[in-house]
């Protein structure tokens, strides 16, 4: 019950989340990558000596001021820039230092706008299915709480575990220079699906906690016992994938780690919400209804 009776804190905690983050979006926006905007994306490596990051910089920018180098490992760099035209390649090729290009891609402009309006109907389009899925999972539970309530909630804190690592995301893309691509988005979809079957899971047991206790308890006491049967495992089950994503993150390659971070940041915001916020939401919608009636 202590989750429950204690809902305004974790309330309280994750508004300021969500303000922290929706201020960084408004001021600063985010930092997207070519797979949106459009651009080039080239992946040098070297078998010597590797030049330094701030020579290839300065190189590169007499063709794109806002040219991006990151290191990849010891021996590569990875390169974003503007969209080349065909007789700026041998420039680029001489501004690398001798380099091999591993990899060189172009996107356009309409391809990465196209590729933008996907990414968020792609985000819509799976909160909507898990809305109704979950809508029509629960149309038996009518009292004290109806089904579509629950579908609500769910919204709520799928927003809630979107939200946070996209804030989190324009921070970095601020001071770290944090790209968002596809991948990214890919990152918030997984952490969705998570999200919402940790919080399915902990509804589940109040739907079977409703029918064996048979009003013999209140509804806060039916989802503050639920919380306690389901909240070992919605801990070991998200250490246990916590665990094996920082380890990617520390030693996997530097392609995957924003990726890995996006994971890390959304499937720990997801945990929280599907303990802290989703169910005692249906508490403080129960007693909403009370007070109206």
């Amino acid at each position: 019950m202590w989750v429950v009776n204690n809902r305004k804190i974790f309330y309280a905690i994750s508004s300021l989340l969500i303000i922290a983050s929706a201020v960084s979006l408004f001021v600063w926006g985010l930092n997207r990558g070519i797979d949106f905007t459009g651009g080039t994306l080239i992946e040098v490596s070297y078998t010597g000596e590797r030049p330094t990051q701030a020579s290839i910089v300065s190189a590169l920018s007499t063709i794109d001021p806002s040219v991006s180098v990151r290191p990849s490992g010891t021996t590569d760099y990875i390169v974003r820039m503007k969209t080349l035209a065909q007789e700026e390649k041998p420039a680029i090729a001489a501004a690398l230092g001798g380099g091999t290009v591993k990899s060189f891609d172009s996107i356009g402009p309409v391809l990465g706008a196209e590729a933008l309006r996907k990414a968020y109907l792609s985000i819509v389009l799976v909160i909507l299915a898990i809305v109704l899925y979950i809508t029509f999972a629960f149309r038996k539970v009518s009292e004290p709480v109806s089904s579509w309530k629950y579908g609500l909630t769910a919204v709520i804190a799928l927003a809630h575990d979107v939200i946070i690592p996209v804030g989190a995301f324009s921070i970095l893309g601020h001071y770290a220079g944090y790209e968002v691509d596809t991948l990214f988005v890919t990152a918030l979809l997984v952490v969705l699906g998570f999200s919402v079957h940790d919080t399915i899971v902990v509804f589940d047991r109040v739907r079977e906690n409703l029918h064996t206790s048979q009003g013999r308890e209140t509804f806060a006491q039916t989802v503050g016992k639920s919380i306690s049967q389901t909240f070992t495992r919605s801990i070991n089950t998200s250490l246990t994938t916590l665990i094996a994503l920082v380890v990617l993150y520390i030693l996997g390659g530097s392609i995957t780690q924003h990726f890995t971070l996006a994971l890390i940041i959304g499937i720990a915001a997801g945990t929280y919400s599907s303990v802290f916020i989703g169910s005692p939401l249906l508490v403080t919608l129960n007693d909403w209804q009370k007070k109206t009636k």
